[in-house]
């Protein structure tokens, strides 16, 4: 486990341009900033690609860090901001209407592990993905979702109801294999 302190010692030989500094805070923060890519990509090389893009942001933009809240916090906004782009790029943010208004809404009481919650985050459509991780895991607010999307506050509203209604209705469908495989 790295400390604050230890990275900032490791980011102070980056501003230098010390190539080996760069490299250990690649090593060092390469896998929490891949997980971070993973939840916006749709496999694992865009995640690799996308992560890639955001380390050329980090090191082509060091002095624009100011030393205010933790680096690795303002390295991961890169990474989201870089997936963020990369989606913008590739496909227009819109609404699937194909999915159903009426979820049934039912809560996991089975034990469900985050490894698979995250896989079923995974699943959802690139946009319903992307709010949803935006909001709920990196905290955003609906105008920021909307301003980095180019959407509108309200679809963002709208597009992380309806995500939240998607995993709720497949946990709600687990949740009845899981009642059944114990009935059996």
């Amino acid at each position: 486990m790295i400390t604050e302190q230890s990275l900032n010692r490791i980011w102070e030989g980056c501003l230098n341009n010390e190539r080996k500094q760069q490299e250990l805070l690649y090593k060092l923060l390469a896998p929490r900033m891949l997980a971070a890519c993973m939840r916006y990509a749709s496999d694992r090389d865009e995640a690799q690609d996308i992560m890639q893009e955001g380390f050329i942001k980090v090191f082509s933009s060091m002095g624009k860090f100011r030393g205010e809240g933790s680096l690795e916090g303002w390295i991961r906004r890169i990474m989201v901001h870089c997936a963020i782009s990369r989606y913008r790029k590739q496909k227009p943010v819109l609404l699937a209407d194909e999915l159903p208004e009426g979820v049934t809404l039912s809560y996991n009481e089975s034990g469900l592990e985050a490894k698979e919650l995250l896989k079923m985050i995974e699943q959802l459509p690139d946009n319903y993905r992307n709010v949803f991780n935006l909001y709920a895991i990196e905290g955003y607010s609906h105008q920021e979702i909307g301003a980095a999307l180019g959407i509108s506050e309200l679809l963002s509203r709208t597009t992380l109801h309806r995500a939240r209604g998607v995993l709720k209705d497949r946990l709600s469908r687990l949740n009845g294999r899981e009642m059944h495989k114990l009935a059996c």
